[in-house]
């Protein structure tokens, strides 16, 4: 068989296979199509005038038919695609019911994808009802991956969109992640500002925690149709994060609300957590400040100049003696605290923050401010190991960001990097290194690209694949825009 443009010769066949396919989706209790309505007469005859219509021949009976339009329709602009800048779409597929289990849609499928490529398509786009079983195991069976949801017809039937990659160069787009949180128990010292400051659909109250970009085991975040960034990665490797392919997923990227202290806590480095942890990254992070009480918050942000390590163990031994060794600082909206492995810390009571740090979940807890569950049981210390790896001579300062219209690196540290984006129209997303992960803080901001856009609201993340075309951010807002540090990621390279 063999795609070839419908002539008005064909009409007769034409309508009858579509009248046929029609009536054999009523039979099945399919409500996609009905005759008349959709399709009809008139729209099959226009798509043959227009050269749009497509067909494959048995000897000489038509046997499939498919619209193949030269642009998409406006609807879907809507939809999130996956991939492409230059979309080729198809639209009425049809296989005579009487032949199908053949191969027909197939082949069909493998022609139409042969003719786009050949137009200079980089990805091809579709929908069908999401009660159409036999089209979705099509397009899946293809290669086609699930995007999103449209609504057509006057009662707002719904239908599932796919795509698919045309060429090895495609781009892969701006993908809105979903988060993972961490609450109740996990967070004892959370609240409910998550939900009321950024719209997240935190799952109770305490909420401490929005992993906006997560691949920790359990805590994955997702793309809109529900794949988790595991998958994501494991379907498009380099595409999706560049030469980070090669090691575990570098960053986690996370918003947190405190509503009480923190527990006092330090973290390993990666030498010390591939001994004592099973070969797990080690945590160094950064914050950067949101929201605080009126006239500024309180951290906990290194030990006061002095005190030896024996000071500390016997002061955490006997609980609440180990404040008087915490160095606190006051902080304000804006401002930046990075956090190497080994420095003690502790959020504040009343904080609302940003956090990027290594992909890591290991904690040791020096103190708990004597906190209890509704059991009276207070929560687990790892003082011994806490001690281990406690650096005594870290004690950094809160680093104030300046506030003015552009981009500007604030941090540039050994595993990853932070710029802070300020627009009132415009601003151009510099080069990523392997991948970025765009966060909304203030205002609404949308992402173009050549051929489509994101917009996000306050709270929003975006995970910028290393193929994604380049980008703008438009509007007013404020957005952070974090990536794996380049050079570390060239200094793994050379040492493997």
């Amino acid at each position: 068989m063999e795609l070839v443009t419908a002539s008005r010769e064909d009409l007769p066949q034409l309508i009858a296979l579509y009248r046929t396919v029609t009536e054999d989706m009523e039979i099945r209790g399919l409500d996609q199509w009905h005759w008349g309505e959709y399709p009809t007469e008139d729209m099959i005859r226009e798509d043959v005038e227009k050269g749009r219509m497509y067909c494959e021949r048995e000897d000489s009976s038509i046997v499939a038919a498919v619209v193949i339009p030269e642009e998409q329709d406006p609807e879907y602009d809507s939809v999130e695609w996956r991939c492409g800048i230059r979309p080729g779409v198809f639209h009425k597929l049809a296989v005579d019911p009487y032949r199908q289990g053949k191969g027909i849609g197939s082949a069909l499928l493998d022609d139409v994808i042969a003719l786009l490529r050949g137009r200079g398509c980089d990805c091809i786009r579709c929908d069908t009802s999401v009660r159409n079983e036999r089209a979705i195991r099509l397009y899946e069976h293809m290669g086609f991956q699930r995007c999103g949801y449209l609504y057509w017809y006057q009662d707002n039937r719904q239908f599932v969109c796919f795509d698919k990659l045309l060429k090895r160069e495609t781009p892969i787009l701006p993908i809105r992640m979903t988060p993972a949180f961490r609450s109740g128990k996990l967070t004892p010292w959370g609240g409910d500002r998550l939900r009321e400051q950024f719209g997240k659909n935190i799952p109770e109250v305490p909420t401490g925690e929005s992993l906006e970009v997560s691949c920790i085991p359990g805590l994955e975040s997702r793309d809109p149709m529900g794949r988790t960034l595991p998958e994501l990665i494991g379907e498009l490797a380099d595409k999706l994060i560049g030469r980070c392919i090669d090691r575990p997923f570098p960053l986690l990227l996370k918003l947190i609300d405190a509503r009480e202290m923190l527990s006092v806590q330090v973290h390993p480095d990666d030498a010390y957590a591939e001994r004592k942890e099973n070969g797990k990254l080690g945590k160094t992070e950064a914050w950067l400040i949101l929201d605080t009480p009126e006239g500024g918050g309180e951290l906990v942000y290194g030990i006061r100049p002095g005190t030896t390590l024996k000071e500390l163990g016997e002061a955490s031994a006997k609980g609440e003696a180990v404040e008087t060794l915490l160095r606190k600082v006051r902080v304000k909206p804006g401002d930046v605290c990075y956090i190497p492995a080994g420095c003690v810390h502790a959020i504040g009571a009343g904080i609302l923050l940003y956090e990027i740090q290594q992909s890591s979940d290991i904690t040791y807890r020096f103190y708990d401010w004597n906190r209890t569950d509704s059991q009276g049981r207070r929560r687990e210390l790892h003082l011994d190991k806490a001690l281990d790896v406690t650096d005594l001579r870290c004690s950094p300062l809160p680093v104030r960001v300046e506030k003015s219209f552009g981009i500007k690196r604030v941090l540039n540290e050994e595993y990853f990097t932070l710029d802070i984006l300020r627009s009132d129209s415009e601003e151009r997303i510099p080069p990523l290194q392997n991948f970025g992960l765009f966060t909304v803080l203030e205002g609404e901001l949308t992402l173009r690209w050549e051929g489509g856009c994101r917009k996000l609201k306050r709270g929003e993340t975006c995970f910028l694949p290393c193929s994604t075309p380049p980008l703008t951010a438009a509007g007013t807002g404020t957005a952070a825009l974090a990536m794996p540090a380049e050079h570390r990621e060239l200094r793994h390279s050379v040492s493997i």
